[in-house]
Parts: C-alpha cells; structure tokens; sequence
C-alpha cells in the first residue's frame, strides 16, 4: 500500500528538520519492548534482494558497556557510558544464507556464495542502509539518537561477535537527549551545493 499523502510537518520535523545527534544522556531507561518495537518497524525498509544483512546489538546492561569501553575513543567515552543502550550496527558477511526464505523468487543465494568480495561489498552498503533506518525509525517512535564512529572495530568485533560472520560498522547511542549538550546546529548544504538535475 503506497499513500500520495505526505506526513505532517510535526513528524517531518521530529524525524529530520528539529532531530539532533545527542551528546548528553536523561537518566530514563528504554525497555527492551521498545527495542523490539524499534526493530519491528526498521526492518520493513528495503535492501537489496530483502537480504537484511544488519545485525544489531543493543548494549544496555554495566557488563555489555564494560566491555564495548575500551573500544571507544576518548571524545565518545562518556557520553557512550552514560547513553541508555549503546547499537552495535553490524552487518552479516554471510547473510546470503538467509536469501532463500527472504528472497525465495530466485535463487539469490548464489549470487553472493561464491563471491567473497561482491557479499562483502552487499552487506556493507545495505547494512549501513539499515542503519540509517535505524535513526530513522528511532525518532520516529520518540527517541533520541547518537550515532558515531570512533571506536576501534577490531576491538569491538572481538569483544562481540568472535567465531562469527558478523563485523561492526558503526554505533548508535539511543535514549532520551539532554539538551544541554547540544552544540550549535551545523549548516547543511543547499540543493544546489550537493545535487545535479540532468
């Protein structure tokens, strides 16, 4: 079902236009019913082939962030600390062992299994896709949200996700911002600065 009716400028704001990256952290929990909200609505965005190559670790407990500490760099230590529940973004090298039940039109698993490097490239580019998703669906169900990078992935990748097929790619801090650590809000550049009309 497709709708030529475009949201309101309340939600267009919450998403985007007033939306800010956090810094700083209110202390109130996010209940892991809300986490699985957040996924349930994310995961209805498209990838290529519906392959889903995301994974995601939701970092919420003293022992998960324990871990995921020395990972970080000095400029995201504390505010990662502080942040209710820290999203390892990651993405499945082999998520193509899922494409027959998620994309059972084709055989689209052979595509991908014989080709280390094409897999690899697919669930980095969709991964971060569903990343973005995440953001996306997170404001939208009225939460605030920090993604970064700096942090050692290497680190974080043998803290989490050792004899797997899963590597990270970025981090979310999710909760409920204070806005007293925003900073000033940066300009953007205008239609003309970044796009083309051919």
């Amino acid at each position: 079902m497709s709708s030529d009716q475009p949201l309101d400028d309340r939600a267009l704001d919450q998403i985007f236009r007033t939306a800010r990256t956090q810094n700083k952290w209110l202390d109130r929990p996010v209940p892991d019913t809300q986490l699985q909200e957040l996924y349930d609505l994310l995961k209805w965005a498209p990838t290529s082939a519906n392959g889903s190559p995301a994974r995601f670790v939701f970092v919420r407990t003293a022992e998960g962030k324990a871990r995921l500490k020395p990972a970080l760099s000095a400029g995201n230590l504390e505010k990662t600390m502080i942040a209710p529940v820290t999203v390892i973004v990651a993405h499945d090298l082999r998520f193509y062992d899922q494409l027959p039940r998620l994309f059972p039109h084709a055989d689209a698993r052979s595509w991908f299994a014989g080709s280390e490097t094409l897999a690899e490239v697919t669930a980095f580019r969709n991964g971060t896709l569903q990343g973005a998703y995440l953001i996306l669906a997170a404001r939208a169900i009225g939460l605030d949200t920090g993604p970064m990078s700096g942090f050692d992935n290497a680190k974080v990748d043998a803290a989490f996700f050792a004899g797997t097929s899963w590597r990270s790619n970025f981090l979310v801090n999710l909760g409920y911002g204070d806005p007293a650590g925003l900073f000033d809000r940066s300009p953007r550049l205008s239609f003309d600065e970044a796009c083309r009309l051919e």
